[in-house]
C-alpha cells in the first residue's frame, strides 16, 4: 500500500529554516506529480506547492513564493520543502500528497496523504 511520511517539522523562531521530507513507498514515486498542503488550527487544508515528476516544473502559493522551494529526489523516493524567511502564518500542520487528476492547486486533485508534521513559527 501507499505510505507517505513527513518528517523535519518543529519550533522555530521568526526568520528561520526548516526543511520537511516526505518519504514515500508503495507506488512508482517517479511517476507522480507531489505536493505540500498545510492546515492550520481551525482552518481548511491549504495549497502550498506542487513539484511535476522529474521536477522540471514547481507551483508555489503567492504567500510562500519566493520563501519556500520544494524539490523532489527520485532515487530516494523523497519530496522535500525548503522552508526559509518563515513566519508566524506558517504555523500549520505540514502534508505531503500524490497527485492523481486535476488542477494540481485543488485538495481533491489528490490521493494519498501523509499523517502531517507539524510547523511552529514563534514570534
Amino acid at each position: 500500500q501507499v505510505q507517505l511520511v513527513e518528517s523535519g517539522g518543529g519550533l522555530v523562531q521568526v526568520g528561520g529554516s526548516l526543511r520537511l521530507s516526505c518519504k514515500a513507498s508503495g507506488l512508482t514515486f517517479s511517476s507522480y506529480t507531489m505536493g505540500w498542503f498545510r492546515q492550520a488550527p481551525g482552518k481548511e487544508r491549504d495549497f502550498v506547492a506542487t513539484i511535476n515528476w522529474n521536477g522540471a516544473s514547481t507551483y508555489y502559493t503567492d504567500s510562500v513564493k519566493g520563501r519556500f522551494t520544494i524539490s523532489r529526489d527520485n532515487a530516494k523516493n523523497t519530496v522535500y520543502l525548503q522552508m526559509n524567511s518563515l513566519k508566524p502564518e506558517d504555523t500549520a500542520v505540514y502534508y505531503c500528497a500524490v497527485h492523481i487528476a486535476g488542477p494540481p492547486q485543488r485538495l481533491s486533485s489528490y490521493d494519498y496523504w501523509g499523517q502531517g508534521t507539524q510547523v511552529t513559527v514563534s514570534s
